[in-house]
Order: structure tokens, then sequence, then C-alpha cells
């Protein structure tokens, strides 16, 4: 058991000392057994269940999902504390220096006369900071545990920005059909069809179209769970699971693919 008084309302600083007493000696043997690699995954799934909260509109929800983020924040700012490299306190300290630096159209004597201009004047200064003069500068510090079509999108807009050609919609469908063209030769020879660069191409029309291709698959990936639950609700209505449902009955009940509009 550790000393502790209960509150009626907590603040930051008590969460700090609520974490710090969580893997002092006396505390949590789970939490002080915890390094920053074996808490790497739960970092994620707390930031994504934080994200289904903003897609859910649901705002207590996600209070208690940013509230989950902030501990893991917490948590590896005490091991760290704990090893005396750096501490809560200093994360605050760098975070606000590099708000200022990096907003000089609200900090120093630069304008924004809109969102755009705002977001270059942060890439600008970004990349002063970082010392990125260079294309492959800008690619090698995307983070290379990003989800891979998002990952994909980051790096063709970085590339876009060094200068590299960026295909129109039109140009980025004729590049993708040349790749399914090739993926349908490689079949056909019996060999494996190249679905990465489909991806990667398909990542490219996503951009050129103004969509976000991981958000587009987000879409795309709730329009087909629907159908699913859809045919499954009429294969149940007959009495039958839907492994066990009419092929026909099932392939009306599918229908055609939905439209964007309708999803």
């Amino acid at each position: 058991m550790v000393e502790f008084t209960p509150k009626s309302r907590y603040d930051i600083q008590d969460l700090l000392e609520v974490v710090r007493l969580l893997r002092a000696p006396g505390g949590c043997p789970w939490d002080r057994a915890q390094t920053h690699e074996s808490i790497r995954s739960n970092f994620l799934e707390e930031t994504y269940e934080a994200v289904d909260a903003i897609d859910l509109k649901d705002p207590e929800l996600l209070r208690e999902e940013l509230g989950d983020v902030l501990m893991q924040v917490a948590l590896h700012c005490q091991m760290e504390a704990e090893a005396g490299r750096f501490t809560f306190s200093d994360v605050c300290d760098e975070l606000c220096k590099k708000l200022v630096y990096r907003h000089p159209h609200v900090f120093g004597e630069a304008e924004a006369a809109g969102g755009e201009q705002a977001l270059a004047n942060w890439n600008e200064r970004k990349n002063t900071e970082k010392g990125r003069t260079t294309a492959r500068a800008d690619l090698e510090s995307v983070p290379a545990a990003l989800p891979a079509l998002m990952r994909a999108a980051k790096l063709q807009k970085r590339a876009a920005a060094r200068g590299v050609p960026a295909p129109d919609a039109s140009a980025a469908l004729d590049r993708l059909q040349s790749r399914l063209d090739a993926a349908r030769r490689a079949l056909a020879d019996g060999k494996t069809p190249d679905v990465g660069g489909l991806l990667f191409e398909t990542a490219a029309l996503a951009r050129a179209a103004g969509q976000e291709p991981e958000e587009a698959l987000t879409r795309a990936n709730a329009a087909f769970t629907r159908r699913v639950e859809t045919c499954e609700d009429a294969a149940l209505a007959k009495g039958v699971p839907l492994c066990q449902a009419d092929p026909v009955e099932l392939a009306a009940c599918w229908g055609p693919e939905p439209t964007q509009a309708s999803e």
C-alpha cells in the first residue's frame, strides 16, 4: 500500500502523482513491470479508441478515451523520469516552444491569410527546425510505424512538396489500370501479382481525388460490414445461417456496389 488521500476532483499534477505511485515500491506490480516497449501496442490501441470516439461523435466516450491516451503519455514520462532522462514538465516545455516557433503568424511577424498559408508556415518552420533540406530527409522522417496506406499517402505528399510530379485523378487512374493489367497478366502466367503496387497507386488516386486513402478505406470497410450484416439478417429470417444461404438469394441481397453518396 502507498499513502494516498482521495480527492473529489483531480488535475494533471494529481495524474502524474498517481502514475508515480503506481510505479513506486509498494505500487502496482503490473505497472512497475512495464517498459516503453511492453506498452507500445497499448498506446496504439488507446489512440485508435479515441479516434473511434471521434467518429462516433460521442463526447463522453471521447473524454474517457483521451484520458486513456493521457495516461499512456504519463506512464512513458514517468519511466523516463525514473531513468533521469526527462520529465513530463520537459515534454510540456518542448511542446510549447515548438507551438510558438511553428506559429510565426500568431506569435511573430509572419502573416497567414488562411489555413493553407498557416500550414505552409508550420511546415517551413518544421523543416528548418529538423534540418530537412532534401526529399530524402523528408521521406526518411515519415514514421515506419504508420499504417501502410496512411504512410503511402504521406510519402507521396512529401515527395510532391519536393517537386516530384503527382498525377491528377485521370493519370492516377491510368496508372492504377496499368497495375491491374500487369496483375492480370501475372495471374495468367501463374505468378504472384504486385498487390503492394496496386495499393500504392490506389493511394495516389485517392489523393488526386481529394480523399485521404485511410479514411476512404474506413468508409468502405463500414459499407462492407453493413452489407454482410444485411445479407445475414435476410438469411437468418429464413432460418439458415449466412454460410448456408442460397447463392442466388445471397447475390440478390448483396446487390450492386454502393456509390460513395449512398455510403
